[in-house]
């Protein structure tokens, strides 16, 4: 990224010098690399300031922009905020918005959505992975039943790129949201990836001047960001099946040691169906008392873009956990940098911790 911070500090839209003419070709192998991360075309991908203007764009755009009789929005209970505040907006206008419950493992449940879904649903929004559990969705399931009414598809998948196979033609979605910090790359940048389908997929815009990103996103695009998310893309599509098998190995010998050493902890989500890296465990202790215990530990008691709301997470809430059991959870994440020893030492310090607050 650095070079293009300074030396080359070219506007990618300023075709007419050489320049943005070198602007405009690093954001277009970024925007390559980013389609080849989800076995997209390049064509497809609208860079955005990150998951949550993607989502924003997919779902309020759609709306905007929606055929006549069809006003339905349906979701699952537990999306990320991204997701459902936008759709809370939505049904303030006036659309039919029907949120779908999950079983206690956190997966969708599928007669629930077939009886939420008609003739006049717009658009189903199910994220691919959640950012709380790490549970992975059966998109190409719901790609199938959306589809059958006619509606669209959306996923965020911010959790899961570069992470476990993505493969939006496989999968059948639609629209497809990404952020690239949760892989590695800048902050501040993201993507949405608007399928090439025939009908078109109608999308208003939510930014207006200049007529940037097909028309999409009007905006100068930041150049060093679009080239840092390409390289972390391309990084990730390298490693990602390394990195899912240790991460793997590992969550497994972190939730090993943690039910050796500390009575009464409980797993959240479906046990094999997560991403590598994720853990949620509800301990047997107050969940903010325990973070506030392991300060040497990066932990989080629910989604970050909601951890200064003193309230139990809904994902947890909605996997049927009583306020007192989703108030002593947390989410522990395993990385790319994550070794053998950070684990072990993990165990020790949650261990230790939870028995001084245990009182033994």
């Amino acid at each position: 990224m650095a070079p293009w911070w300074t030396e080359r500090f070219g506007n990618a839209a300023s075709r007419t010098h050489a320049a943005g003419h070198a602007a405009a070709a690093a954001v277009d192998a970024a925007r390559r690399q980013v389609a080849a991360l989800v076995g997209a075309d390049a064509r497809e991908v609208i860079f955005t300031s990150g998951a949550t203007e993607a989502s924003n764009l997919a779902l309020i755009g759609a709306a905007r922009a929606r055929p006549a009789g069809r006003d339905g929005l349906v979701t699952l209970t537990t999306e990320h905020r991204a997701v459902l505040d936008p759709l809370a907006q939505l049904e303030r206008e006036g659309l039919r918005v029907t949120r779908v419950r999950v079983d206690r493992e956190g997966l969708a449940d599928l007669d629930a959505l077939d009886a939420a879904l008609d003739e006049r649903t717009l658009l189903v929004s199910v994220m691919h992975a959640n950012n709380e559990i790490g549970v992975i969705q059966d998109l190409a399931a719901i790609a199938a039943r959306a589809h059958a009414v006619g509606a669209r598809l959306h996923s965020d998948a911010a959790q899961s790129a570069g992470k476990i196979e993505l493969d939006v033609a496989a999968l059948d979605v639609d629209l497809l949201s990404l952020s690239a910090h949760k892989l590695y790359g800048p902050k501040g940048i993201g993507a949405l990836l608007v399928r090439r389908r025939r009908p078109p997929l109608a999308l208003a815009p939510l930014l207006h001047g200049g007529g940037h990103e097909r028309g999409l996103r009007s905006g100068t695009l930041p150049v060093p960001l679009c080239v840092g998310f390409g390289a972390a893309c391309a990084l990730a599509s390298e490693r990602r099946a390394s990195d899912a098998a240790r991460q793997t190995a590992l969550r497994a010998r972190l939730w090993e040691g943690l039910r050796e050493r500390i009575g009464g902890v409980r797993l959240n989500g479906h046990p094999e169906r997560r991403l590598p890296g994720n853990l949620n465990v509800t301990f047997p202790v107050e969940g903010e008392a325990l973070l506030a215990a392991t300060p040497e530990l990066a932990l989080s008691a629910g989604s970050a873009c909601s951890s200064a709301i003193p309230e139990p997470s809904h994902v947890l809430r909605a996997l049927g956990l009583d306020a007192r059991a989703a108030l002593g959870s947390l989410r522990l994440s395993l990385g790319r940098p994550t070794g053998e020893a950070d684990v072990e030492r993990a165990i020790e310090v949650l261990a230790a911790a939870v028995a001084r607050l245990r009182g033994r």
